[in-house]
């Protein structure tokens, strides 16, 4: 069934993947961009099933333009794909306080915009799908990605409980984290390298750099494969509320999982008996 799909982020790596694979597939899409033009021509140029509109996330002006933009043109708001984002990477002390507030300002408040703005369309339907691309960063911190893993965690807890207020009104939620994929995340202009130096992380910060460009265009992940895979998950009766996307990243959320309970059960003697004597489990 045709639907109706709004993609942030669609200018570049896997936002295009999805926005194409969605065209492909005969779907309606709302394929945005801070440089709609670009977008466009990315896409392949004016095509019926195609509305192309400026977004930038971080403005909710924008959001809520591009959501009446949507419902302006196809009448309504099937799936949600929050896509856009980038990443700052470095050592924490190296990360100055602006670029930490940019990188939530992208990666957390920028898909809660725009899933503000879609939300209440969403819920006059009493139908929709909100999915948001997170990491596998959001699972588990990783060295040299302090600022990118905090706001991915603040947008794996969102995603979690948003799910608990918008059941009601047969609204679906998916979080998904990718593994490595062979996108543009890793190109100048989504990664953002450290502000600061330190000398103690001098040594450590130019081969961390040197390491990531060097994986660029070398990620085992097809982004298109990916995109084929959200478009399936957005079809399912009962969609999944949480999508691990990748060998590398199910091997790694596995692994957090045993740690996590091995955590839990080494704190079960000192932290299992904390509450008042009087207090009843």
């Amino acid at each position: 069934m045709s639907k109706v799909i709004l993609v942030t982020g669609a200018g570049r790596g896997l936002g295009t993947d999805i926005a194409r694979e969605a065209l492909a597939a005969g779907h309606q899409v709302v394929a945005t961009g801070r440089r709609p033009e670009e977008v466009e021509k990315t896409l392949g140029g004016p095509q019926d099933n195609l509305l192309v509109t400026k977004l930038d996330v971080t403005s909710l002006e924008d959001a809520e333009a591009a959501a009446q933009a949507a419902v302006d043109r196809f009448g309504r708001i099937d799936v949600l794909i929050n896509n856009a984002g980038n990443l700052f990477t470095g050592y924490f002390e190296e990360i100055s306080p602006a670029q930490m507030r940019q990188q939530f300002e992208t990666n957390l408040f920028g898909p809660m915009n725009v899933t503000r703005a879609v939300l209440p369309i969403l819920r006059k339907q009493r139908a929709g799908h909100i999915i948001t691309i997170t990491s596998t960063a959001g699972l588990v911190g990783m060295e040299f990605t302090s600022a990118y893993a905090a706001s991915k965690f603040a947008e794996e807890g969102w995603m979690e409980s948003l799910r608990h207020d918008v059941e009601p009104y047969n609204i679906h939620t998916t979080v998904v984290e990718p593994g490595y994929f062979r996108t543009e995340l890793l190109v100048d202009g989504s990664t953002v390298w450290p502000e600061l130096s330190v000398d103690d992380y001098a040594p450590r910060t130019a081969p961390r750099i040197e390491g990531m460009k060097s994986m660029n265009g070398r990620q085992p992940g097809d982004p298109a494969r990916l995109a084929r895979a959200l478009l399936t998950i957005a079809d399912q009766d009962k969609p999944l509320q949480r999508f691990v996307a990748g060998a590398d990243a199910i091997e790694a959320a596995r692994a957090k999982a045993m740690e996590l309970l091995a955590q839990a059960e080494a704190s079960r003697e000192l932290g299992g008996a904390l509450a008042y004597a009087d207090a009843h489990a």
